[in-house]
């Protein structure tokens, strides 16, 4: 009888079996590898978690628990801290390797580091992968060998390093026999729980439903109708002109490999100079989310604060109003209050109104940046710590950008984005029988404001903007 050793793969933010480096790297060693995820509770129950995130992670487990089934396989569940349950797992189980795929976030490589300890005076072989990413933080550095902080420079580098092929999918996997599932029983592994069970609500559907199918599907979906104009079709939030899989990245229901994979192979059947524009513009965005990886990385100090020394003495204001009626969409302001209002509704939101609405809130509102990153968190189903702060940072004039000052101005951003106005119609339908020109500029009488209870703009963007830039004045 042949012997196989038995190696752990330890689920976080890779989802999936499907092009999974760790995976594939152990299976030329062994047949048996058997799923593990910790349902953790300082990430659960961590200020920064979105009941949309948490019920769309399990939509996630429930398909890779089966994926694991059909190839023979299992996927363990439990409700435990990662840094005591990983290691007493891998004893109990007599697991000659856990491996697992590596983070960029701060918790997860105290996490991480603490658990490779364990397991390695245990006697147990750790083995991991950065699979992420398709550069890891390290292989991209200036010329004097440090991060880098802007990104134009980083994606000049990054896109003329060869990027790593797709991986195969084991066809087969063996998992626990009888004997070895009874001894687990005093762990408590558990069934997947309900969204309820772990205190949440969400009841809403997503525009991408979890689980390495949809995802697939929705890449062939884009690359077939979608990627070729995304250049122009990206900007606009009434157009299905963005790839939507966000969330997939965030949970690695599907690799960064084969999305890059691609890409690569429809700039090969691209037929025009536009065409190409396009696809390239689509890598840009993949660069984009790697560059904020490797910041956040390299800089962790990030997650408390501002990139750019003077925004951490910048004067915000502290108006609990005004940022209430931003996170409600009832500043008056309809580019605004639509974004808020399909976030809300959605757990998701177009990214050229990411920008806008946090444009509003630092530059108009004067509040700060913080706030608004941190509501994005709460609310967010694809919310990420590395390109939610990035995003966020660039907004507010405090990030990594050589050219900071930025204010959008939500009427011209309106009228440039959604000039038919069928964004603003779709998410605050109240104001769909009123004049596009008054819904794109705001000229909206009060009276008619008040017909359909949408109140007046809660600050005036002109005298706003002169009093952020007095203000940046100071403290630059």
């Amino acid at each position: 009888m042949t012997c196989h050793p038995l190696t752990l793969l330890w689920h976080r933010r890779d989802l999936r079996l499907d092009d999974h480096l760790a995976l594939a790297h152990a299976h030329r060693k062994t047949a048996k590898i058997v799923g593990v995820f910790c349902l953790d509770a300082k990430i659960l129950q961590a200020p920064d978690m979105a009941p949309a995130r948490v019920a769309y992670l399990l939509g996630c487990l429930t398909a890779l628990q089966a994926h694991y089934q059909k190839l023979g396989s299992q996927l363990l569940i439990f409700q435990a801290d990662p840094v005591e349950l990983i290691p007493r797992l891998a004893q109990t189980l007599q697991a000659k390797t856990v491996t697992w795929t590596l983070d960029t976030e701060p918790y997860a490589q105290g996490r991480d580091m603490r658990v490779a300890q364990i397991l390695r005076e245990q006697g147990i072989s750790v083995a991991t992968e950065w699979d992420q990413l398709l550069h890891h933080p390290g292989e991209v550095l200036t010329k004097t060998g440090n991060a880098y902080t802007v990104y134009g420079p980083f994606w000049k580098n990054w896109s003329q390093l060869p990027k790593a092929a797709v991986v195969e999918t084991p066809q087969a996997l063996l998992g626990l026999e009888p004997t070895e599932l009874e001894t687990l029983q005093n762990l408590n592994p558990i069934a997947i729980p309900s969204l309820e069970n772990l205190g949440f609500t969400w009841d809403r559907p997503f525009l991408l439903e979890p689980g390495e199918t949809a995802a697939q599907s929705q890449l062939a979906w884009f690359v077939d109708q979608a990627l070729i104009n995304y250049h122009h079709d990206r900007n606009f939030p009434a157009l299905p002109g963005t790839s939507q899989l966000s969330a997939a990245l965030k949970f690695g229901v599907i690799s960064v490999r084969t999305l890059w994979q691609a890409s690569v192979q429809a700039r090969e059947f691209s037929r025009s100079e536009e065409e190409r524009e396009s696809i390239q513009t689509w890598q840009q965005e993949l660069a984009w989310r790697e560059f904020y990886q490797h910041c956040l990385y390299s800089f962790p100090e990030l997650v408390n604060g501002p990139y750019r020394e003077p925004f951490k003495y910048f004067p915000w204001e502290d108006n609990d109003a005004h940022f209430q009626a931003w996170c409600e969409g009832r500043t008056g302001y309809p580019i605004i209050d639509a974004a808020m209002n399909q976030l809300n509704q959605t757990g998701w939101m177009h990214n050229r109104c990411r920008m806008i609405v946090a444009s509003f809130l630092t530059k108009d509102l004067i509040l700060n940046w913080q706030r608004g990153e941190l509501y994005f968190m709460q609310t967010l189903y694809d919310g990420d710590l590395a390109a939610n702060n990035g995003g966020w940072q660039w907004s507010a004039s405090s990030g990594m950008d050589p050219k900071p000052l930025r204010i959008f101005n939500p009427y011209t951003q309106a009228q440039k984005f959604d000039p038919d106005g069928d964004y603003i119609r779709t998410w605050l339908p109240e104001l769909a029988r009123f004049d596009t020109g008054d819904l794109l500029t705001g000229k909206l009488t009060p009276m008619e404001r008040r017909s359909v209870n949408y109140p007046d703009p809660i600050v005036d963007h002109g005298v706003q903007q002169r009093e952020f830039k007095r203000r940046y004045q100071l403290v630059k």
